[in-house]
């Protein structure tokens, strides 16, 4: 090496270590060096693709590893394993921003801003394609695609996910760009973890409010607790059984529950069915009917025979229910119409 034959010229009592750090700062650093060497070097070819981060540096859009996939499946895709890449990738036409560019000796100052500006856009695409590709990579977008979303199915099979997580997970979808996917992951097991603690805690405050102060007094308030609904839940049945079996026998007997209201109200045996119909549907009981249509009969006689009426219709009875009761005497033929 250079230090080395240097160190042997100079001569045994120094090390090529020192004779490199002596050269440095005496000839490049010294004072020699900075009269000799510009701060700025014209013409100085610099390397747009080194890995330290330039506008064409390989690091922005290193591939990643390729996805676990049969060989059929990547030609569903169009996917290019050894290539992370797609036949159709995101902003396709990308590449025409810079594959006709060149750099000429004879360009201008405008012309060479205007290709910077064509690199930077196209390189703002391809850090943009590439971060699809690792929020892709992240979520297991292509196994999920496929049928094959491990990570879903483990979740799974660590607890049952509820409709109400599915709905929220599909309405934060847009959210997952900015968070991976162990974070939305955590932040939905917390979620679970809160909920199961809100109602742990409405239990033991029902306890409380129980007078049960130790957890193993617990056990014994829920086994009453339990007796308690069950005796309730056979009473309902015993109700509902009864209800359905008035409803059948109200229908064996022609009424299928529709006299329901009025059936059991005095005077209702000495109806007709149109009359009993005609109550029901004016929610008048059988009593008061009866006692309208008597007056009505009995004043619609004494005009037929000459005999000034003098009954008065009951107050409950409004010009509705006045007219609607006329109208079905005439049309039974108990009164005349002229008297209506």
């Amino acid at each position: 090496m250079a230090e080395e034959d240097m160190a042997a010229h100079v001569g045994a009592s120094r090390t090529p270590q020192e004779v490199m750090e002596h050269y440095v700062s005496m000839y490049i650093h010294g004072n020699l060096g900075k009269a000799c060497i510009p701060d700025t070097i014209p013409n100085r070819v610099t390397d747009h693709t080194c890995p330290s981060g330039g506008p064409l540096s390989p690091s922005l859009t290193t591939p990643l590893p390729p996805l676990d996939i049969s060989v059929a499946e990547q030609q569903q895709l169009g996917y290019m394993p050894l290539r992370d890449d797609y036949e159709i990738e995101y902003d396709q036409d990308a590449e025409t921003l810079i594959s006709g560019l060149s750099v000429n000796y004879d360009d201008d100052d405008v012309e060479i801003e205007l290709k910077r500006a064509h690199v930077d856009m196209y390189v703002r695409k391809l850090r943009e394609r590439q971060r699809r590709k690792n929020i892709a990579r992240d979520y297991n977008l292509v196994p999920a695609f496929l049928g094959k979303d491990k990570k879903e199915k483990e979740r799974a099979a660590r607890r049952k996910v509820t409709k109400e997580e599915k709905e929220l997970r599909l309405k934060l979808r847009p959210l997952y760009q900015f968070m991976s996917c162990k974070e939305f992951d955590d932040l939905f097991e917390n979620m679970h973890k809160e909920k199961m603690l809100r109602a742990k805690i409405r239990e033991l405050q029902r306890y409380r409010r129980n007078g049960i102060t130790k957890m193993e007094e617990s056990a014994e308030y829920e086994a009453a607790r339990h007796k308690r609904e069950k005796r309730k839940e056979n009473k309902a049945a015993a109700a509902a059984a009864a209800a359905t079996g008035g409803a059948k026998r109200g229908k064996e007997d022609g009424r299928d529950g529709e006299f329901a209201a009025i059936e059991h109200l005095p005077g209702f045996e000495l109806l007709s069915d149109r009359e009993k119909v005609l109550c029901s549907s004016l929610n008048l009981s059988p009593a008061r009917y009866v006692t309208v249509k008597t007056i009505i009969i009995k004043d619609h006689l004494q005009k037929r025979q000459g005999i000034p009426s003098k009954s008065r219709l009951p107050s409950y009875l409004d010009k509705v229910l006045k007219k609607r009761i006329l109208n079905f005497l005439t049309e039974s033929g108990w009164i005349s119409r002229d008297a209506s």
